[in-house]
C-alpha cells in the first residue's frame, strides 16, 4: 500500500514571455530561480522553476514559456489559481509591495483565512494566503517576517467534483471544510497541503497561456510510485510509466474529473546538479541534450536572470 501523499510538489503552469515571467516572480513575489532548464521533452522551450532557498518540495512553482501559444479560457476542467502562504500578518506589506509594482489585486475571505487574488504576466491567477508554514523562506528582496512560505494550496474547477474529490482520497486526502460552493481536501504533511475543490457550473475552458497545466503531489520514494502506478491501474484510471525528471522520478494521471495530477519523490532535488548557494545561476541541460548545448543555446531568445 503506498504512503499517502503529505502534499504538493510542485505547480506548472503555461506563460508567453520568459524574461517577463523572471521579471515578476524574482522581482515582485521574492522567489528564487531554483533552476533554469529546457523542457525535457522539447530542448528548445525553455523550463523555469521558483522556490525558497533549497527548492523544497511543496515550494516551487515551474513554467514553460510558449511565446507563440494562444491564450487560454477559463473553464473546466482546469487548476484557476495557486496560493502561496505567507505569514499570517504580512498581508498589508504584500498589498503595498503589489501597489509599488503597479499590480493589481482582491481580497477573499474564506474558510477563516484572507487571501490576496492577482495574475502574473500571463494571466494566471494566483493568491497569497496569511497561513502558517515552517519552510524557511527566500529572502534576497522580501524581508523574512513577509516573504513567501511555499504553496498553501491549489484551486481546482473538476468537470466532475465528486471523481476528483475521489481521487484525493485515493492520494490520502481528506475533507476538511466548505465555505459555499468550495470544498476543501486536505493532506496529512506539514506544508502545502490545501486543495480546494470548487462544486459549480461553468464552461468548458482550453488549455494555453496563463492556465495551470498540472499539480505534482509529494510521495515518499519510488516504491510508492509503483504502489500508486498499480492502485491506479487497478482503478481504471489511465495512468503513465514512471518517468526519470532528473530531479524526481513521477508518474502522471488525469483524474475522471479532468485535472492532471503528477505524483513526484522528494528526491534527489535540484542540488543534484548545482550547489544549494549557486542553484538558478547557471543554464543547466540534461545529459541527453548535453551535446546540443551550442544549438539550443543559438535558438533560445536572450533571458537575463
Amino acid at each position: 500500500m503506498p504512503a499517502d501523499s503529505p502534499g504538493l510538489h510542485h505547480v506548472t503552469s503555461l506563460v508567453a514571455d520568459a524574461q517577463a515571467n523572471v521579471d515578476f516572480y524574482t522581482g515582485v513575489l521574492g522567489l528564487r530561480l531554483v533552476k533554469h532548464t529546457v523542457n525535457q521533452k522539447d530542448m528548445l522551450t525553455r523550463h523555469l522553476f521558483y522556490g525558497n532557498a533549497s527548492g523544497e518540495p511543496g515550494t516551487v512553482y515551474t513554467c514553460f514559456p510558449y511565446p507563440n501559444e494562444v491564450p487560454a479560457r477559463p473553464g473546466k476542467p482546469s487548476v484557476p489559481a495557486a496560493m502561496f502562504a505567507v505569514p499570517p500578518g504580512s498581508l498589508d506589506f504584500w498589498r503595498d509591495r503589489l501597489d509599488a509594482h503597479g499590480t493589481e489585486y482582491e481580497t477573499r475571505e474564506r474558510l477563516g483565512e484572507t487571501a490576496l487574488r492577482f495574475s502574473d504576466p500571463a494571466g494566471t491567477t494566483l493568491e497569497l494566503v496569511g497561513a502558517a508554514s515552517p519552510v524557511e523562506p527566500w529572502t534576497a528582496s522580501v524581508p523574512d517576517e513577509h516573504a513567501i512560505r511555499g504553496f498553501h494550496g491549489v484551486t481546482t474547477l473538476p468537470a466532475d467534483p465528486y471523481a476528483t474529490a475521489s481521487t484525493l482520497e485515493t492520494f490520502g486526502f481528506s475533507l476538511d471544510g466548505e465555505d459555499g460552493d468550495r470544498v476543501r481536501y486536505r493532506a496529512p504533511g506539514d506544508r502545502a497541503t490545501v486543495v480546494d475543490i470548487l462544486n459549480r457550473d461553468a464552461e468548458y475552458g482550453r488549455e494555453g497561456v496563463g492556465s495551470i497545466q498540472h499539480v505534482a503531489l509529494r510521495v515518499p520514494s519510488r516504491d510508492d510510485l509503483m504502489a500508486y502506478h498499480d492502485r491506479l491501474r487497478e482503478r481504471d484510471l489511465r495512468v503513465s510509466r514512471v518517468r526519470d525528471r532528473r530531479y524526481f522520478e513521477s508518474l502522471y494521471v488525469r483524474d475522471p474529473g479532468g485535472v492532471l495530477w503528477e505524483l513526484a519523490t522528494e528526491t534527489p532535488g535540484y542540488t543534484l546538479d548545482e550547489p544549494r548557494e549557486k542553484l538558478g545561476e547557471s543554464f543547466v541541460l540534461p545529459e541527453f541534450f548535453a551535446d546540443d548545448r551550442d544549438l539550443i543555446e543559438s535558438q533560445l531568445p536572450e533571458l537575463e536572470t
